[in-house]
């Protein structure tokens, strides 16, 4: 059976090098072209390019996927099968090419949490679960029939980075599962539920990522570790921008008369801030214009007013 990867960042990765691995007949990578990237503005290929490029794979790089030339290029891969993880949204003349069919890895549980950031938002809503799923592609984004799923728990500490490097890994397991049953003609679909409340996970943007501190504790608890370690939750003191990449719940703070979002700090040790309902102890922050930090770090060399 022959296979066309489709997949960009360092999350496809895992799933690519699973299959290269076990013998499975890569005919194809596709990923995103070059980009400038660092001080010198150096062009850099993807990370799924540079595993592709390191054992030998067939790589294409199309900055129009409803180009002929590309079309025509991927037509004369003669794919049974298209694998997509973490890749751009297909046209139909794409998704639609293979015998097989075109899967996509999904890092949710679906239905739930369809959309471009599927762990950040699990976390900011305070999910303890979350998964992968695989699943045909179809017309509208995230909908197709799932293939299968696996679960994953979302631990009380962890943030993106930790339930990323699981889902990483893990999904890539379910990558090969799912290659292996069409491979063996023996997968059962099922439609995706479109019943009950159904939670979205859109494009996170810079103004997303402020801190609404007009919420209980643990909601601004979850914000923060879902959006950390990037592009992390961030907010304002003295007109300076901090990144806030982790805090805890804080115990016998007393600070009636400040206002919601205002902070009680000792100048060494502490920095609480005050919440809808109850106190947060910053842990790990980072000032505008200097490195992350923890917060005894940041309190030894800046002086909040």
């Amino acid at each position: 059976m022959k296979i066309v990867f489709m997949g960009t960042p360092e999350f496809a990765v895992p799933s690519l090098q699973i299959l290269v691995e076990n013998g499975l007949d890569v005919v194809g990578v596709i990923t995103a072209p070059d980009k400038p990237k660092g001080r010198g503005k150096k062009l850099q290929g993807t990370p799924v390019k540079d595993y592709a490029v390191s054992v030998g794979l067939n790589v294409l790089q199309p900055t129009n996927l409803k180009a002929p030339e590309f079309i025509e290029e991927l037509q004369a891969l003669q794919a049974d099968l298209q694998v997509v993880v973490a890749f751009r949204m297909l046209p139909e003349v794409v998704w639609n090419m293979p015998s097989g069919g075109t899967f996509n890895l999904h890092a949710s549980l679906l239905p739930q949490y369809r959309g471009a950031a599927p762990i950040n938002w699990a976390i900011i809503n305070g999910e303890k679960e979350t998964g992968a799923t695989t699943f045909f592609l179809q017309h509208e984004i995230d909908t197709g029939n799932v293939i299968d799923q696996i679960h994953e728990p979302i631990h009380t500490d962890d943030n993106v980075g930790d339930v990323y490097e699981r889902l990483m890994n893990h999904g890539a397991e379910l990558v090969l599962h799912t290659v292996r049953k069409i491979e063996a003609g023996t997968i059962e679909t099922q439609p995706q539920a479109e019943s009950g409340t159904l939670n979205s996970a859109p494009k996170i943007h810079k103004e997303t990522c402020r801190i609404n501190w007009d919420q209980p504790a643990e909601s601004v608890r979850n914000f923060v570790r879902g959006l950390s370690p990037y592009p992390a939750a961030w907010t304002l003191w003295n007109e300076k921008v901090f990144k806030i990449y982790k805090t805890t719940h804080a115990e016998n703070r007393e600070g009636e008369a400040l206002k919601v979002g205002g902070y009680l700090t000792d100048g060494k040790t502490y920095f609480s801030v005050k919440t809808q309902e109850g106190f947060l102890d910053v842990l790990e922050i980072q000032m505008e214009g200097k490195k992350r930090m923890g917060i005894t770090d940041l309190l030894r060399g800046y002086k909040f007013d």
